[in-house]
Order: structure tokens, then C-alpha cells, then sequence
């Protein structure tokens, strides 16, 4: 996901859409298609938390992004999806370079129940999370709502 130039809106919907919280991040959809979404980010200083580890709010961040970007490759982008619930296990401290993979793993016209982990440069599970996402007509954004 690339900075959008000042002054000039990123799209909030399709396959172009630009999340301006996780183009500050620097989280990058790196693969979506049929229901699979990956989506990378490599830590820096500022988004550690006070022991060193990737903070909470950043893990939960690229786990919440898989997620929603594999209901959305689900149905090619046709809609938007906003999170409906997410729950997260966090099962080790979160280092360097961090990939989320989300998977869309069923649902129907109104609602898609996935699941995310991500894995360190080891390789290594540090979260994983469930969710559940409501599809919606595209349309104006929330904060234009």
C-alpha cells in the first residue's frame, strides 16, 4: 500500500482501495485472490510496544486487514466489508518482519467468517485471529456518513 500525495483522496472501495492507517504502518497486500489474503509489514521502533514487541494494536491491525481482504477477494471486491467481531490469540511476541495470511472460510450474501495468522521471519505463529465481516454496498465512507 503506497502514501497517497497530499491533498489528493485515496479510493475507499475496490481492488484499489488505500486504508490511510495502514499505508502509515506501511502494511502492504502483497497477495489476494479466491478467498486468500496475505499482507506483510516489517516492524519498526515506533510500533513496538514497551517490551520490544510488536504492539497489540498493530498485530490486531494486520490480522483485521487478511482478514477483510480475503472476503473481499472472496466476492472479486464487488463490495466493501467492515468488521462485524474479531478475537485474537496472541501466542508470542511479535518481531521483524511480520505476514499476515487471512483466509475467507465461509458465510453467505451478508456476512463472511475468516481466520488469520501471522508468522514471524522464522516462521514462527506470534497471533492468530477469527472474525466476522459484513458485506455492504459500497458507498460514501464512514466518516462522510
Amino acid at each position: 500500500m503506497t502514501t497517497a500525495s497530499p491533498g489528493v483522496e485515496s479510493p475507499h472501495d475496490g481492488r484499489a482501495r488505500r486504508i490511510p492507517f495502514l499505508q502509515t504502518i506501511g502494511a502492504q497486500l502483497t497477495r489476494e485472490a479466491a478467498g486468500v489474503a496475505v499482507v506483510q509489514l516489517d516492524l519498526r521502533p515506533d510500533l513496538l510496544n514497551n517490551h520490544g514487541g510488536g504492539h497489540g494494536g498493530v498485530v490486531m491491525s494486520l490480522l483485521d486487514s487478511a482478514m477483510a481482504n480475503a472476503a473481499l477477494s472472496k466476492i472479486d471486491y464487488r463490495r466493501e466489508v467492515v468488521t462485524i467481531d474479531m478475537h485474537i490469540a496472541f501466542m508470542k511476541p511479535a518481531t521483524g518482519r511480520l505476514t499476515a495470511t487471512g483466509r475467507a472460510m465461509g458465510g453467505g450474501r451478508k456476512v463472511c467468517f475468516c481466520e488469520a495468522e501471522i508468522v514471524d521471519e522464522a516462521g514462527e505463529v506470534t497471533a492468530r485471529s477469527m472474525g466476522t465481516f459484513r458485506y455492504r454496498v459500497p458507498g460514501p465512507s464512514l466518516a462522510g456518513e
